[in-house]
């Protein structure tokens, strides 16, 4: 697959030392109802890392820097509460992991990844995949999306957030999220991604824990959560990878060749 590589982000970025954190954490988020989100996956090294989504029976959709995720749980709400949840609770170890074949991590572009299980799960009420049957048109500059994880809640907290947690982002003009009152392109936010920030005069955000996890507009499965400068910061907002059509027939691809 012929990868487009930006230079000029590449090269600007390298003249700066860049604070990003991989990730993020639900920044003035809410508890959503247990398993509401039954297509959210948690996914481990040794310990939770990051988050991901059921796409199919045998796939999960997540960000290409989670490194060497081992595990699966579907049907989490609670970390903790795995004894109260084991009715609920599914666990399948990861047969392979696919990166998106041009992402790169120094351009933070293209940062997806598939996850085969190594074997399917089965379908509940509390597990079930996410549908991408469509190409899902970007979101608007001023669209209220919702993004979702157990990531840290509090920038300086030393533990991701035990519960499954939720809030409310607004879509940044790509263009304003590059000037230098923003990300100055440092990374160069391309067009295979979205910015997505503070809802109005609310602080929110992602972070740490949270990278693999969706953004969804009006229900739709837009982007997956990728990268952000700190946590929270109003100029430094949250980037997604965005299920562009090429990035879409990637992942069917890549299922249907598998199978």
């Amino acid at each position: 697959m012929f990868c487009l590589r930006d230079f000029i982000g590449f090269i600007l970025s390298a003249l700066f030392l860049i604070k990003f954190s991989h990730g993020s954490e639900i920044i003035n988020g809410r508890e959503v109802k247990p398993h509401s989100l039954p297509y959210m996956a948690l996914l481990e090294s040794s310990t939770p890392l990051c988050g991901g989504i059921l796409i199919d029976p045998k796939w999960i959709l997540t960000a290409a820097h989670c490194k060497n995720i081992k595990t699966a749980l579907l049907g989490v709400h609670s970390i903790k509460e795995k004894k109260k949840e084991q009715q609920f609770r599914q666990i399948r170890k990861v047969k392979r992991s696919v990166p998106h074949p041009c992402y790169d991590s120094k351009e933070k572009n293209n940062d997806l990844m598939l996850l085969k299980l190594d074997k399917a799960v089965k379908q509940t009420k509390w597990v079930t995949p996410l549908k991408l049957n469509k190409v899902v048109k970007e979101p608007a500059a001023g669209s209220v999306c919702k993004v979702a994880g157990w990531g840290k809640t509090k920038m300086d907290a030393s533990t991701m957030s035990d519960v499954l947690m939720s809030t409310n982002v607004t879509v940044i003009d790509r263009m304003k999220c590059n000037s230098k009152d923003y990300y100055n392109l440092a990374p160069y936010i391309t067009r295979n991604m979205i910015c997505a920030g503070w809802n109005g005069k609310i602080k929110a955000d992602t972070c740490q824990g949270d990278s693999g996890g969706p953004i969804l507009c009006n229900d739709d499965l837009v982007g997956v959560t990728s990268f952000g400068r700190d946590c929270g910061i109003q100029n430094k907002p949250g980037v997604y990878a965005l299920l562009t059509e090429d990035n879409l027939n990637w992942v069917k691809k890549t299922m249907k060749k598998s199978e």
